[in-house]
């Protein structure tokens, strides 16, 4: 039902920022929630943050107060601002979609790869 393509991997230092970009394949402002999830090395994907068609938002405690979710449904993008970033956030990053609002997140992207440097 929709197709997700993640960009804006890079290499940074530890306290720089990135800004990831995810763009779908159709319109997403039907979309009940769209999401961002990173698996580290050797670890389990974890969830990172969600938006809603609402704009509520939702972040990991771990990125709270320097992740920035947002969509643009102009554009049928959602965004994830990563700043003060950290050697521990290195991971590849993945979008998704819960497409009735259920929790249920089954379109997973290729991935975009952030690593942080010290």
């Amino acid at each position: 039902q929709v197709q997700l393509v993640e960009s804006g991997g890079g290499l940074v230092q530890a306290g720089g920022s990135l800004r990831l970009s995810c763009a779908a394949s159709r319109s997403i402002f039907s979309i009940a929630a769209m999401g961002w999830f990173r698996r580290a090395p050797g670890k389990q994907r974890e969830l990172v943050a969600t938006i809603t068609t609402r704009g509520s938002t939702n972040y990991a405690d771990s990125v709270k107060g320097r992740f920035t979710i947002s969509r643009d449904n102009a554009k049928n993008t959602v965004n994830l601002q990563m700043n003060s970033l950290k050697p521990e956030d290195t991971a590849v990053y993945y979008c998704d979609a819960d497409l009735a609002g259920t929790g249920a997140w089954n379109y997973w992207g290729q991935g975009t790869q952030v690593t942080v440097s010290s």
